[in-house]
């Protein structure tokens, strides 16, 4: 398999050179270490991260109906003109749509977008503990759901302000990862903290800056298991990269199971 170059251009930054991982049927997970993983490909193209924290389970592949389609059944009536919907898939397409019996207009599903900061401080990394569902009562980056009229990096650091009471100055994008089965996309800013204070807002209980050592990955909000993974490792080999992936998730399953995940088409700079 040939490995192309990519170039890729966002808020402003370039990256580098693209080196893509195999695929592995691995989930993030602090609770055991296994061996380093030897590259079984001769080609140089192709680079392995360390191998992180991480647990097994039995691989999964998802749908491609549940990876794509959402729940596009539950859209009963039309958004413009509040016609009643028919479900078909519309000529030219692949995919079941809601369609509007009256003005003919199809109601498209899009994944959303959500946008947080990875602090650094001291080398600490700042957590908050969710006050609200889902998975009330566990850690997780300060992040949220991207506002319409906000660019990523502004989304990214109203949630850290919201959630965390923090003004921060982003540094560098770090991580981009999808999950199309639950429809979201995260994208991750690597931030440090303009002053040295911080407080819990309303959706957090708590907020608390930890050392590498001390992540508690045992209590994080599911999709952090993965970032965090990625960063402790990237500052145990040097410095931060920037990181792309597939988060395939267990049908199922909850955001607060860190053992129901893949990580996949890794790719980084």
């Amino acid at each position: 398999m040939m490995v192309k170059s990519i170039q890729l251009q966002l808020c402003g930054f370039v990256t580098q050179r693209w080196s893509l991982k195999p695929r592995t049927s691995l989930s993030f997970s602090s609770l055991s270490s296994l061996p380093p993983i030897s590259n079984p490909n001769p080609n140089p193209s192709f680079k392995l991260l360390p191998t992180p924290r991480i647990t097994r389970f039995t691989p999964f592949r998802a749908s491609s109906s549940l990876q794509s389609s959402g729940n596009v059944r539950s859209i009963k009536f039309c958004q413009w003109c509040g016609g009643s919907t028919k479900h078909d898939i519309p000529d030219g397409e692949e995919k079941l749509r809601a369609i509007c019996t009256v003005c003919d207009k199809i109601a498209y599903q899009n994944p959303k977008m959500v946008v947080g900061c990875l602090i650094e401080h001291e080398n600490k990394v700042l957590l908050c503990k969710r006050n609200i569902q889902p998975s009330h009562g566990l850690w997780t980056l300060p992040a949220g759901y991207l506002e319409i009229g906000e660019s990523a990096m502004e989304g990214a650091v109203r949630e850290t302000r919201e959630e965390a009471n923090a003004d921060v100055e982003v540094i560098s994008p770090f991580a981009q990862l999808d999950i199309p089965l639950i429809g979201q996309t995260y994208m991750i800013f690597l931030a440090k903290l303009k002053k040295p204070h911080f407080s819990p807002g309303p959706e957090s209980s708590e907020c608390q800056l930890f050392s590498l050592d001390d992540i508690p990955f045992n209590s994080l909000f599911s999709s952090m298991v993965v970032t965090l993974n990625l960063y402790v490792e990237d500052i145990k080999t040097g410095k931060p990269k920037f990181h792309y992936g597939t988060i395939n998730k267990r049908p199922g399953t909850s955001p607060s199971d860190i053992r129901a995940y893949t990580l996949d088409h890794h790719m980084y700079t």
